[in-house]
């Protein structure tokens, strides 16, 4: 990941919420890849300031942005431009600013971003019988594709067939010659009997409510020959396995969401990005997916790591680990001793060394607490994102001062002016934080207790 400056691009992610996405490893991987000053951060935005969010980056000078559920379609009437792709789909995910810099111009990724991990799949469209399960802005995207790849028959379950109605008839007002039927989600069973490709189209089944599918019946997945599933957390879900124990082939939607991403960082930056690249980055994202139970805690010492790795140890029956005091038994040396005999620079060598050698390991629920300076490097921000979810704990300066100004064993704080000190190394490593951070908790005035509910709740790992 690039350092940033006054002249890094910024893209990001317009969601609600947005504490579990995957875009920020595509697209911050894209830009080192390629070798772009640019970085990518989510964005939470409520509903009602979808509007707002728009104009605030178009005069921030964000050079685009994606947009997921609940947006797609309420961001439309804020763009100045829409492509004819997005305009016939009535969705859109991607805002690329346009070439004047007054506004940002629709596209829709998912659509291309599906067809590509079809094909991927060695799926054809054409021909096929489909079904697709949903009826909201991802489910009018896989509609419009499969009527435009010449399926021979679609059928759309939604739990309210009204809306089911609405999709089909846009969709076939568009693609002359489409053919659809829309059923209640309980009226599967008026399907004609055959095997068909099935596209699940709604979140029923994601992370945490994995032990759900929007069609329980074993017998309705005996009219599937192939199951895809647009939900990738968790990386098998219900509806996987129901259709796979009937027999179908089963794929998620993580290359979906690889492809969108891609297609949009290409509309973005204008790069092209090679097969090589982008297999590269869906390793990255399944070695990720692999380690999402494990937790990271970076930020600047006093934060609160060590205790708050503790309570969710506790919380979660979780394996603790401590990055500094893994060095210190690793070199039978206390962290302050390496400083004086061997500096930062053989101290930072150290970290990137524990952080590979954790990497090999498997961890079946860990909680890293990690040493103040580790996400300085880059390498180290990329061996965090592999271990587990980074969770940034952001703390003020004057926070950090009155927690740790008796404390004689910060090597890097033994100055004459420990808080000057303080507030000049969180401007210099803030950046690196946030960089590193798939989600930022603010602990100013906070309990222990309350940062690890935060951090549960926001990682969905518990009540």
């Amino acid at each position: 990941m690039n350092e940033t400056d006054g002249k890094t691009l910024t893209c990001g992610l317009l969601a609600h919420p947005a504490g579990h996405t995957l875009s920020p490893l595509i697209h911050n991987s894209l830009a080192e890849m390629t070798g772009k000053n640019l970085v990518y951060v989510p964005f939470d935005v409520e509903p009602e300031n979808i509007g707002s969010a728009v104009n605030g980056a178009l005069a921030l000078n964000i050079l685009g942005m994606n947009a997921t559920v609940p947006h797609k379609e309420a961001v439309i009437p804020y763009l100045k431009e829409i492509d004819p792709l997005a305009k016939k789909i009535g969705a859109v995910n991607t805002l690329v600013r346009t070439g004047d810099g007054t506004g940002f111009k629709g596209y829709n990724t998912d659509m291309t971003g599906l067809k590509r991990s079809l094909e991927c799949q060695d799926i054809t469209i054409k021909g096929q019988k489909v079904i697709i399960l949903g009826a909201g802005g991802v489910a009018r995207a896989v509609a419009f594709l499969m009527a435009s790849e010449g399926a021979d028959i679609i059928y759309i379950l939604n739990r309210t067939v009204e809306r089911a109605r609405e999709v089909a008839d846009e969709v076939a007002a568009k693609v002359p010659g489409s053919r659809f039927e829309v059923l209640a989600l309980d009226k599967y069973d008026e399907i004609p009997r055959d095997r068909y490709l099935c596209i699940q189209a709604t979140s029923i089944g994601m992370h945490p409510d994995n032990d759900r599918a929007i069609i329980e019946d074993p017998k309705f997945y005996e009219l599937v020959h192939t199951g895809f599933d647009i939900v990738y957390r968790p990386m098998n879900t219900k509806f996987m396995q129901l259709a796979k124990g009937a027999g179908a082939k089963v794929c998620n939607g993580l290359e979906m969401l690889l492809y969108q991403g891609v297609d949009a960082y290409e509309l973005w930056t204008g790069c092209s990005i090679s097969d090589d690249q982008s297999r590269a980055i869906y390793k990255a994202m399944c070695e990720r997916l692999e380690n999402e139970k494990n937790i990271v805690l970076v930020g600047y010492m006093g934060s609160g790591k060590s205790t708050v790795s503790k309570i969710l140890s506790d919380r979660l029956s979780y394996e603790r680990l401590d990055t500094d005091s893994l060095i210190e038994d690793t070199y039978e040396t206390s962290i302050t001793d390496i400083f004086a005999s061997k500096g930062e620079g053989a101290f930072r060598d150290m970290e990137t060394k524990l952080l590979k050698a954790l990497g090999n390991e498997k961890h079946d629920g860990l909680v890293l607490a990690t040493g103040g300076g580790l996400p300085l490097r880059e390498i180290n921000r990329r061996l965090l994102s592999k271990l587990g979810r980074v969770v940034y704990l952001r703390t003020s300066p004057q926070a950090v001062y009155d927690r740790i100004k008796h404390d004689t064993t910060r090597p890097l704080l033994q100055v004459e002016d420990p808080k000057s000190r303080i507030k000049e190394m969180l401007d210099e490593r803030a950046g690196f934080y946030e960089m590193a951070a798939d989600v930022i908790v603010d602990t100013d005035g906070k309990s222990k207790k309350v940062i690890a509910d935060e951090i549960i709740k926001a990682l969905g790992l518990g009540n």
